[in-house]
């Protein structure tokens, strides 16, 4: 059993030191290319530079685009708590036919490749004329978070004993009132747990928010994909500066996250 065990300790080891060498690795490349100038050979780059940053923030508007990311990613939040709150309310507390296919039907949007439900989304916003406008990217961002928000919020509902609703309810409060005076109170730690998270996931969305967005309503990930694919040469630092000011972003909110949040959280249970 020892030996066992210290082989398999070793091949883990030796699989975390490959994974985060591998990722650092990619990471201070990314970095070091961002403020590097005729970085052809050697280690390490000969000159550091920080135009790059001053190209990027000539060439784009990075306020609007910071600006519009967290305006996205705070109104696809709200919005969701105020859809997926009642409904996690519902599937928590009642049985009814079709329950296990409508929990099935939540999980179709993390399953399926956004792309694939993302462009008949994004034909029926441009019909309507929503697209390349901010209140598309959020409508977007709605579809993938909602279900997400609820299955996170489901288990942090049901931890709320029914028994402190039925005693309230003796007690002659009405159905509003125990709602947001005991259930959501109580409830609030899944709430902020749901939301930190939904943020992650938004800021990070590419697909659906690529397929809507244009001109002023892009988010920093879409401009940094069209910098990177787009028609017209751009320097490689350049790209590498955006995708280092995107990195911070996203790192930050994360940062953030895990502040407040226990990975364990993450885990969800479908009845």
């Amino acid at each position: 059993m020892r030996g066992k065990f210290g082989l398999s300790g070793i091949l883990f080891v030796i699989a975390i030191v490959v994974y985060v060498g591998n990722v650092l690795g990619i990471l201070l490349t990314v970095i070091l290319d961002s403020v590097s100038k005729r970085w052809y050979s050697g280690v390490l780059p000969h000159f550091l530079t920080t135009q790059w940053y001053a190209y990027v923030a000539q060439d784009h508007d990075i306020v609007n685009l910071l600006v519009v990311t967290f305006v996205v990613a705070f109104a696809v939040v709200l919005i969701s708590i105020l859809i997926a709150m009642p409904a996690a309310y519902a599937l928590s507390r009642y049985e009814f036919a079709g329950k296990g296919l409508l929990l099935s039907l939540f999980l179709l949007p993390m399953i399926v490749p956004p792309i694939a439900y993302g462009i008949p989304l994004a034909m029926v916003l441009y019909k309507a004329r929503l697209a390349a406008r901010v209140i598309g990217v959020i409508l977007a961002n709605l579809v993938p978070i909602v279900p997400f928000m609820i299955l996170i919020l489901m288990p942090f509902i049901e931890q709320v004993g029914a028994n402190l609703e039925s005693a309230a309810q003796m007690l002659g409060a009405r159905r509003p009132t125990i709602f947001f005076k005991i259930l959501v109170p109580l409830a609030l730690p899944g709430v902020f747990t749901a939301g930190i998270l939904s943020i992650v996931k938004t800021i990070s969305t590419f697909e659906l928010t690529y397929l809507v967005a244009g001109g002023r309503s892009q988010t920093i990930v879409v401009a940094l994909y069209a910098d990177a694919y787009a028609a017209g040469a751009r320097p490689p630092e350049a790209v590498d500066a955006l995708a280092v000011i995107y990195f911070l972003t996203a790192m930050i909110c994360l940062v953030v996250a895990l502040r407040f949040v226990s990975p364990t959280q993450m885990v969800f249970k479908i009845r």
